[in-house]
């Protein structure tokens, strides 16, 4: 079920987020909607290393290794 929310933010932050997802190809509520799903869950890590929760999250489910690899091709010109 999808539900409406008004949400209130600074024009300049609006026109910030507007220009990235022209920039990105997708729109506003995508755009929100992929930052809210990467928000952790608070039960969800807390055995794990300091280090490995403030990660978590960091990088989209959407990046596979072979994602990883090309960029480091790209960036050291394997």
């Amino acid at each position: 079920m999808e539900k409406k929310l008004t949400v209130r933010i600074p024009d300049r932050l609006l026109e910030k987020a507007r220009q990235y997802a022209r920039t990105h190809n997708t729109n506003l509520t995508n755009l929100i909607e992929a930052y809210l799903e990467n928000i952790p869950h608070p039960d969800k890590n807390l055995d794990a290393a300091p280090i490995v929760r403030r990660l978590t999250g960091t990088v989209s489910g959407k990046v596979s290794l072979e994602d990883y690899r090309q960029h480091l091709d790209e960036k050291y010109g394997r």
